[in-house]
């Protein structure tokens, strides 16, 4: 069944196509939450990327909306909310015909990417892999292990297999990181007519914005933030608590360490310890408060895509010690927004060397604004919406030349469908 958050206009898609409005439905297993995570401020880019370009955009989502989910009424959006393995979804996209369908991560179009590609054959699918789910699960596995990742790993992954057949099932995957766009290359030998690359659109900073931050002497304290429903931050948060801060706060008696992130479960408030000045603080509700400390500790052990929480940092005129896992995708190690440490011991020295030498912290806060300005959405934009526009007009062509793609396609909407279709008839009967 697909239920409304307010009455949905079926006629209205006629009107807008006359006034040369394209449409664009968003396909999600979450509602957007930027105040939460990186992924949230990314779909919200990439909807003002859309707007911008005269689309008019339908939020469809499986989950149930949190608190923390913006409303996406005000912002011109409609708001849907769809039920997996229902056949109203397909009445659903039916009416509404739009020219492109944009996947929200490799799971869902797993799920509707089937009764898309048989309902609207003639509809862009993208899919938005926000990062490479396989090769954070792969690096996960490999830290719990104590084992070296290796990118042949990730061959072996159930995960990978799922995730490449979706990539190769849509007509454009976007890729946020460098890193990740050589990965799919190399390692999987993706075509690079399937892949495109778009990490964050941000506004850059300009000099006037810089003269308002506050400066050294008016920051202190330490502080990691990050959603606690990913697993990396969990692992980064424990690894701060055990193995660095005690390193750090020896040698800085006065200094906090400060953790911040949304849906903090039992076992990360169970860390805070006054006596240690590590303390759990919870979600955020302004992040123009982070500008108020001196150094972002991000000890990422495993991961993938781009770190919100570095771009927040650089931002913000806050510099950071983060891994290389942490920087990838970023910028080089050579002018990197304060250091990049793997070891425990470095890491230690180089968050007291920065949160101490105000030359050091004043450099690699520089090093960060030259970092955000190369992601200025203006470099990204109008590339994009072109690439789009000639994919419409040699989708035919397009899809041909994947051959790969459309033999999953096949066997990917049989196999689905007619398990879908099972869960549909074993629901109707409870």
């Amino acid at each position: 069944m697909v239920t409304h958050k307010h009455k949905y206009n079926t006629d209205k898609v006629s009107t807008l196509r006359e006034d040369g409005r394209r449409e664009l439905l968003i396909l999600s297993s979450v509602w957007v939450e930027p105040n939460s995570s990186a992924a949230g401020s990314r779909m919200l880019q990439l909807i003002r990327l859309f707007q911008k370009a005269n689309y008019q955009i339908t939020y469809a989502s499986t989950a149930l909306k949190s608190d923390n989910a913006i409303d996406l009424i005000k912002l011109g959006i409609d708001s849907i909310s769809i039920q997996l393995n229902n056949a109203s979804f397909d009445d659903f996209i039916k009416k509404l015909n739009p020219d492109v369908v944009l996947f929200d991560r490799f799971m869902i179009e797993e799920q509707f990417g089937w009764r898309v590609a048989e309902i609207l054959p003639n509809a862009l699918r993208i899919l938005d892999t926000e990062d490479l789910h396989c090769l954070r699960k792969t690096r996960e596995i490999a830290v719990k292990k104590e084992l070296k990742f290796q990118e042949e790993d990730l061959l072996k992954s159930d995960i990978a297999k799922r995730e490449i057949a979706s990539i190769l099932r849509c007509d454009l995957s976007l890729i946020i990181s460098t890193y990740e766009m050589k990965l799919l290359k190399k390692v999987f030998k993706i075509d690079d007519n399937l892949l495109y690359y778009i990490p964050f659109l941000l506004n850059g900073i300009k000099d006037s914005q810089i003269a308002r931050l506050p400066k050294f002497e008016e920051r202190n304290h330490f502080y990691f933030i990050g959603n606690f429903l990913h697993q990396p931050n969990y692992d980064a948060v424990l690894f701060l608590k055990q193995e660095i801060w005690p390193l750090i706060s020896k040698q800085l008696p006065k200094a906090e360490l400060h953790i911040y992130g949304a849906y903090p479960s039992q076992k990360i408030t169970q860390l805070n310890n006054v006596k240690e000045r590590f303390l759990i603080k919870g979600k955020l509700a302004d992040l123009n408060k982070l500008k108020q400390y001196r150094i972002c500790l991000a000890p990422i052990r495993f991961g993938a895509g781009l770190k919100g929480k570095l771009i927040e940092t650089m931002q913000f005129g806050t510099p950071n010690v983060t891994t290389k896992i942490g920087a990838e995708g970023l910028n080089s190690t050579k002018n990197w927004n304060g250091f990049i440490e793997n070891n425990s011991d470095k890491f230690s020295q180089s968050a007291i060397e920065l949160f101490t030498d105000k030359i050091t912290w004043k450099k690699s806060q520089l090093n960060g604004f030259k970092i955000i300005n190369t992601f200025n959405k203006q470099y990204f934009e109008t590339d994009f919406i072109d690439k789009l526009h000639q994919l419409k007009l040699n989708l035919d062509q397009h899809r041909t030349h994947n051959f790969i793609g459309e033999l999953l396609q096949y066997h990917t909407l049989k196999s689905t469908k007619y398990l879908s279709k099972w869960i549909e008839e074993k629901n109707k009967n409870l």
